[in-house]
């Protein structure tokens, strides 16, 4: 061990700021190989340790719990290394490609229950020769195929009980969002198989509908835009369910002053329902095609009158203005109309610009966020649109010969 310590702390103490790209790689390469033996001989100590009963030494019931106190492994991570020293005993080929560094812990992790009690015994009843199947998931974990091992482990697991009660694939759905400060969420889903495909379908049909000319979009923020542009048109379409007597729409509070001061952008001027702060100037590029209640708020905070809601954008004008667009105006883009809303080219709020044919564009969500940051469009007087960025310049599209 004193070796070992030693021979880590001589590779801590190199100076790579001198290497480059293949240098730096093939230093990477043998350190790869050697953690993953290294975390071979940890399960296998961890599991020698087990049969020794080591943990009571320290006072503890057992490993796991050890490795949670003493390692500072999570629990799940501390879970993980106690199966896979359980697994190797069972499982020859592939500890030694393990011991050897060509499979990871999470491929060993991933192994490890083909080697559980009841696996092993169903296999023996059945007539599986589970050497083979070791063999044979050992070299799928090494090949250029890695990526379908833990398909082929559910696969025998599955084939060792054919006749095993179907599990209701939805009790495992999860999704979990977390708000932060400034409004902005982040969050988790698990879902089936059956529940993946209906999401993936969903979203790809959109991210495929929506593929502007020099869309720089990374693949992640493709399908970010996707799920929104999802909501978006179930929300404006009117067939979600009611909450407290109204259909579920976007409710943003702000108050009348900085709706109308286009000089400042007005931090966390604006509420929304469900509680995060917006700025008054996405306030006001929402409010380019919203309905528009006004509230008379007294000194103690209550309010005492509460207008009538208006349409700024009456259905009528939304008919015509999509007859006469067709899809997204913004250049490069042809989001379909059902995306999109009507914007004010001079905003009626601020600027006075009056609700009409005239004054209006169709644009998806992203370009009319862009439109409120900089860009401008323009119909010119044939009915052609023209996109300019915020620089002055031309958004031009190269014709073809």
């Amino acid at each position: 061990m004193g070796e070992l310590q030693s021979a880590v702390d001589a590779l801590a103490a190199e100076d790579l700021t001198h290497l480059f790209g293949p240098a730096l790689l093939e230093r990477l390469g043998p350190l790869l190989v050697l953690q993953n033996g290294i975390a071979a001989e940890v399960a296998r100590t961890v599991r020698q340790c087990e049969l020794a009963g080591a943990a009571e030494h320290d006072g503890l019931k057992s490993m796991a719990s050890w490795l949670r106190g003493h390692a500072h492994l999570s629990t799940p991570e501390a879970g993980r290394v106690v199966r896979t020293g359980r697994a190797l005993e069972h499982l020859p080929a592939t500890a030694a490609a393990f011991a050897d560094g060509t499979v990871t812990p999470g491929q060993m992790a991933t192994i490890a229950p083909i080697a559980g009690e009841e696996q092993r015994a169903a296999a023996e009843a059945q007539g599986v020769d589970l050497g083979a199947v070791d063999r044979a998931l050992a070299e799928v974990a090494q090949s250029p195929a890695h990526e379908r091992l833990a398909q082929a482990v559910h696969h025998y697991l599955e084939a060792l009980d054919p006749d095993g009660v179907e599990p209701d694939p939805t009790e495992g759905r999860r999704l979990s969002i977390a708000k932060h400060a400034d409004g902005s969420v982040t969050g988790r889903f698990d879902l089936d198989a059956v529940g993946g495909e209906k999401v993936q379908a969903a979203i790809e049909s959109i991210v495929q509908a929506n593929r502007p000319l020099g869309d720089d979009r990374t693949r992640a923020q493709q399908n970010a835009d996707a799920l929104v542009q999802l909501c978006d048109n179930q929300l404006a379409a009117g067939t979600l369910p009611t909450l407290r007597t109204v259909k579920p729409h976007l409710v943003v509070t702000v108050d009348v002053d900085d709706l109308t001061d286009t000089g400042t952008t007005g931090p966390g001027a604006a509420r929304t329902g469900f509680g995060a702060r917006v700025s008054a100037a996405r306030a006001r590029w929402l409010a380019c095609d919203a309905s528009i209640s006004r509230l008379v708020m007294g000194p103690d905070g209550l309010p005492l009158d509460v207008g009538r809601e208006k349409r700024v954008v009456p259905p009528h004008l939304r008919r015509a203005v999509e007859q006469r667009d067709g899809h997204c105006v913004f250049t490069g883009c042809a989001a379909p109309t059902h995306w999109c809303d009507v914007h004010h080219l001079r905003e009626w709020v601020a600027d006075e610009g009056e609700t009409s044919l005239d004054n209006s564009a169709l644009l998806c969500e992203r370009h009319h966020t862009k439109v409120h940051h900089g860009f401008r469009v323009e119909r010119q007087p044939g009915g052609r649109w023209r996109t300019w960025r915020p620089d002055g310049s031309e958004i031009l599209i190269p014709v073809s010969p």
